[in-house]
């Protein structure tokens, strides 16, 4: 599997934990230019909800640019 890292070139969202012991890994950027990290499952959840409240999806329903 390649690299699903977002970038600017490739804006979205990526989340991976390798096991259900290992915390949760998050990083997104948006087309805007709004970039984020998260490391453990409660921050992850957090950058999860910040990016579906004001970017991705957002964006299309005229959300915060």
């Amino acid at each position: 599997m390649g690299d699903l890292t977002p970038t600017r070139d490739r804006p979205g969202l990526h989340i991976s934990k390798s096991s259900p012991e290992a915390p949760a890994r998050g990083s997104a950027v948006c087309h805007c230019g709004a970039s984020a990290t998260a490391t453990g499952d409660a921050q992850v959840r957090l950058l999860v909800q910040g990016w579906e409240a004001n970017h991705g999806t957002a964006h299309a329903k005229g959300g915060s640019q």
